[in-house]
């Protein structure tokens, strides 16, 4: 498997940060703006939770709330798995894949440093990651 770091992956990355109190609207028109699909929320500059597409299309639209006055700290994924910059990407692909999600904040010292999303994984890690769980499920 390639040996790959996270801090590789995110290097000279735009990860995007927004406190839990902002609103879901103005959340949704900054990653807009940066071209995310995620953002990372923060309190005192430590990390509380992640919000992505996924949580305005379910948590939001679905269910009726109005993004103006909808805070993110209400529909936000509070306490999200986190991986350590010096970690294997193959790692955090690995943590995607077994928790069903498709980012996962970057930190140090509990601050965030970056964010890993599925879409890194379009190199040479996804052969070796299809291969090594194709692998794994046939053992």
């Amino acid at each position: 498997m390639s040996a790959r770091t996270i801090r590789s992956v995110i290097e000279g990355q735009e990860y995007v940060t927004a406190p839990k109190s902002m609103a879901v609207r103005d959340a949704a028109r900054l990653m807009k703006s940066h071209n995310v699909g995620a953002i990372l929320v923060v309190e005192d500059d430590k990390l509380v939770g992640v919000f992505t597409e996924r949580d305005a299309l379910f948590r939001v639209v679905a269910e009726g709330l109005d993004a103006a006055t909808t805070e993110l700290g209400a529909v936000m994924t509070r306490n999200p798995r986190t991986i350590e910059a010096d970690s294997l990407f193959t790692l955090a692909l690995q943590m995607m894949y077994e928790g069903g999600f498709r980012n996962v904040p970057v930190v140090e010292n509990g601050r965030p440093v970056g964010l890993v999303s599925a879409r890194d994984a379009l190199g040479p890690e996804l052969k070796e990651f299809v291969f090594e769980m194709l692998r794994q499920e046939q053992t």
